[in-house]
């Protein structure tokens, strides 16, 4: 331990940060289009919609199935060879890092947004679709002011410890050299070999965001346990 160097990382600090704005960006981009995907995904499902049910099913299926860094290789390496017809040349069509990694995860994680959702709309009083039967809500107002409101308040707990796990996650996209938080440190230490110095740091980083964001769920799961308990 006394050999241990430390004064790169305040050197290398702008980078790390570079690479943490991107990790942040990346999650909340993911988290806002996975939950808006996911809760049209969940719909579909909860409606029975005909053919479109199954293929969802399907979907999120075959995505959870999978590991998320599998998903990545395919979108990088496969979707530029589909584009091909479409190119004047003939040759692939290159998606980028940057756009392989913000599409893959939004389709990735709505899936699991999906799932929770489809969760917190089994798990909701029948009496809230009668209440807006009653009001003679159409199907489109009755979801959207009355029921998914209600869905997101009860499942949020669940919704915020998937996308600590979604954050978490971001560290894969350094296997496209996208200069994530992991990557920039990796980028760093592969260039003066101050290997465990720059991962020691990086783990300290994650271990303070997410047990940060776990106290705020833990939080959030007993406020919303003790409005259950004074009802």
């Amino acid at each position: 331990m006394n050999s241990l160097d430390f004064s790169i990382v305040w050197q290398a600090l702008p980078y790390l940060l570079h690479g943490l704005a991107f990790s942040l960006q990346l999650t909340v981009f993911a988290f806002l289009t996975g939950l808006g995907l996911g809760i049209v995904l969940a719909l579909v499902r909860h409606l029975k919609v005909p053919v479109l049910a199954q293929l969802v099913v399907g979907y999120t299926t075959l995505i959870r199935s999978i590991p998320l860094i599998l998903v990545l290789f395919w979108f990088f390496f496969l979707v530029p060879i589909l584009l091909t017809p479409f190119s004047v040349d003939g040759r692939p069509i290159p998606v980028g890092a940057g756009p392989t990694a913000f599409v893959t995860f939004s389709l990735f994680e709505a899936a699991y947004y999906a799932e929770i959702i489809r969760t917190g709309l089994r798990s909701l009083n029948k009496g809230q679709f009668e209440a807006a039967a009653a009001l003679s809500l159409s199907t489109f107002k009755t979801y959207r002011y009355v029921i998914i409101p209600q869905v997101i308040r009860v499942v949020s707990p669940i919704l915020l410890t998937q996308t600590i796990i979604l954050f978490q996650d971001t560290s894969l996209v350094y296997v496209l050299s996208v200069v994530d938080l992991t990557g920039a440190a990796v980028k760093i230490a592969q260039l003066n070999g101050k290997l465990v110095e720059m991962y020691l740091v990086v783990a300290l980083v994650y271990l303070a965001i997410c047990s940060t964001a776990s106290q705020a769920v833990a939080m959030l799961r007993e406020r919303q346990m003790r409005t259950v308990r004074t009802r």
